[in-house]
């Protein structure tokens, strides 16, 4: 059947969704009318057809075009563009079991800011690679929440040309990743990491 309406999220684009394992989280965006960046979300419950809004209390600055992982415990968001599409490098841990923004992601040795990335969980990291700023990017790293710390990801032998805009996915033991923009072009190729 359909999703409840009641309660959901506003209308939007470009915004991130994890699951919980027993609700979806939907988060941030580009609101329709007028097209302006969100930093407002809602989990869904689909046991019980029901949104309850995430909190904004310290959540990140408004942002679209950002990725959001789930860790089994947190949701972790980062990257994105906001007003004007200023691309970022900042992102925010948030727990639904408290429904608090609990830190914001460090900047020290962050990754430079960019929108459209590739952003996977390894299991004990965030890793993010690719995006546009608005060029496209061919660099990561990973993410470790437990220290709060970013270090560089190793010299990939191999690795896509830069690209945006292309889905990835963790299976347990390496980082898939498949098309995507490049420059004017859509790529066809793919890429498997294993860290």
């Amino acid at each position: 059947g359909a999703a409840s309406t009641v309660g959901a999220p506003s209308e939007r684009s470009s915004f991130s969704t994890v699951w919980t394992g027993t609700e979806m989280i939907v988060w941030g965006g580009h609101s329709i009318t007028p097209f302006v960046a969100l930093n407002t979300g809602a989990r869904y419950n689909p046991a019980t057809n029901t949104w309850t809004p995430t909190s904004t209390v310290n959540a990140p600055t408004p942002r679209a075009g950002h990725r959001a992982v789930w860790t089994g415990r947190y949701m972790i968001v980062w990257g994105g563009d906001g007003l004007g599409f200023t691309y970022t490098n900042t992102g925010g841990i948030y727990d639904p079991a408290t429904d608090t923004w609990i830190g914001a992601t460090s900047l020290v040795n962050a990754p430079s800011p960019r929108s459209a990335h590739a952003a996977v969980w390894t299991g004990d990291r965030l890793l993010v690679w690719g995006g546009e700023d608005p060029g496209q990017l061919g660099d990561g790293k990973f993410y470790d929440p437990d220290t709060d710390t970013w270090t560089g990801a190793p010299t990939m032998t191999g690795a896509p040309a830069p690209r945006s805009h292309m889905p990835a996915v963790w299976t347990g033991q390496e980082m898939i990743l498949w098309g995507g923009t490049g420059g004017i072009n859509k790529l066809d190729t793919g890429y498997r990491y294993n860290p």
